[in-house]
């Protein structure tokens, strides 16, 4: 059993300002990830072996059923490692203090009250109105924060078998994937998977770091432990390429909503569309390999970054299902269409907030939260019915449909939700069956530029 002793937080010196002079040390004197301080480190290296297929409720593969991976991923190492930074004094608060709560209602919505987060949180340095911006290194990176905040190298190994190596020398050339620390965690375990890290890439999904998440999400083989991603103008802060993961251990509002399957995928993909719930979105499954159900959504996540529509993405299920949420709130905000009261409570509803853990900044908000109160900002977050059919058929025309099945009828909606499916379930098959139909694009309505 893991237990968390409760430390005095203390800057590091990682999180201070970046105009202290800090000439006394050596490097650039931040012991940082960049190459003026890596040069000769050694990092621990968990070097997972390559699924090619998911199976079973906890993630696991089936290549792994008769083997034991050399250190449990999740428990061992990502969690032990984060309670070893934890009383090191590295975050710059302690989350187990927050008051957390599962508000009452069908949906159990999620409310942790987290009182000057937004203070303690790196502002955003860029603008908010482009889902794709060039890498500024002059702006905060992940280069910049310490080697104490790094946990592992998490990477493929290319001998197969998964292998655990606390003293690995840091390869600067290969640029390598790390998992660290978010020094400002909104729960327990809450991680970055930074893909290549010294590329220095921007936030925006390819297939090759969208793989690694998913790999990851199978390491952990719990279904308790999710990964997400939010893009620019979906209340991501930071223009580097990252995942945020954590554990919570109940069930996430959203994975509870029902679904109507839209179509299936040539290569085994199931794509269905979230019923009942505030937030429209699509959920990606199955596949005929890991590759294959990767490919679909990081293609789908591809196209929305091209026409400059925000979106977040919740991997869950040990990286069995992936939630695909179009969204919107900040263009409502920039035209004035967010009501006072909602602007109010400073939440800015990213994939967590999305999937029903709702942080809130005032104690007010916690006191009085309920389940009509989640609904009422997360509706505010939804494409309307129109723009998320157009938004659905620019992603169907570019992800494979050749030779997919077309599943009108079928459902994977629970009997009880079976009378509600003219709300909006209809909406992404009729956009399939058009584009089977024709041979010109669909393309959206009006503008293509996010009108922040």
């Amino acid at each position: 059993m893991l237990r968390i002793k409760r430390v005095p937080t203390v800057v590091s010196n990682y999180q201070e300002d970046e105009t202290e002079n800090v000439s006394r040390r050596t490097g650039c004197g931040r012991n940082c990830l960049n190459k003026c301080c890596i040069e000769g480190a050694k990092i621990p290296l968990y070097a997972f072996k390559k699924l090619n297929k998911i199976t079973g409720s906890k993630g696991l593969c089936c290549e792994y059923e008769n083997s034991v991976p050399p250190v449990a991923f999740l428990d061992s190492l990502l969690l032990g490692e984060w309670e070893d930074r934890m009383q090191r004094g590295l975050f710059r608060y302690d989350v187990t203090a927050c008051e957390t709560k599962v508000i009452p209602g069908k949906y159990g919505f999620i409310a942790q009250l987290n009182e000057g987060r937004h203070l303690k949180k790196r502002p955003t340095e860029f603008r908010v109105d482009k889902v794709l911006q060039p890498f500024d290194g002059n702006k905060f990176n992940f280069t910049k924060v310490g080697q104490e905040e790094v946990l592992f190298r998490f990477e493929a190994n290319e001998n197969e078998n998964t292998q655990f190596i606390p003293n690995a020398a840091f390869d600067v050339e290969n640029s390598p994937s790390v998992v660290a620390i978010n020094v400002s965690p909104i729960e327990y375990g809450h991680v970055l998977l930074i893909p290549r890290v010294l590329e220095c890439l921007p936030q925006r999904i390819d297939r090759e770091s969208f793989l690694l998440a998913l790999h990851m999400a199978a390491e952990a083989g719990n279904t308790y432990f999710r990964l997400g991603y939010n893009s620019l103008g979906a209340f991501a802060t930071i223009n580097h390429l990252h995942f945020q993961a954590y554990y919570l251990g109940v069930p996430f509002p959203i994975e509870k909503a029902p679904t109507k399957k839209i179509i299936t995928l040539k290569d085994g993909v199931i794509i269905s569309e979230l019923l009942k719930y505030p937030v429209r979105g699509l959920i990606f499954e199955g596949g005929n390999t890991l590759q294959s159900l990767s490919n679909s959504v990081s293609d789908a996540c591809i196209c929305l970054q091209e026409n400059n529509i925000p979106y977040n993405v919740l991997i869950a299920d040990c990286g069995q299902r992936i939630f695909l949420l179009p969204q919107c709130y900040a263009e409502k905000q920039a035209l004035g269409e967010v009501s006072a009261e909602l602007l109010d409570t400073q939440v800015n509803p990213a994939v967590w907030e999305i999937s029903g853990h709702m942080v809130l900044k005032r104690k007010k908000d916690y006191e009085e939260a309920s389940e009509e109160n989640a609904w009422r900002l997360l509706a505010e977050v939804s494409l309307s019915e129109e723009r998320f059919q157009e938004v659905c058929a620019l992603i169907f025309e570019v992800i494979d449909t050749v030779d997919a099945e077309n599943t009108e009828d079928s459902s994977s909606m629970p009997e009880e939700h079976g009378d509600g499916c003219e709300e909006h379930g209809d909406g992404c098959l009729k956009v399939v069956e058009a584009r089977n139909n024709t041979t010109h694009s669909l393309p959206v309505t009006g503008t293509k530029e996010c009108l922040v």
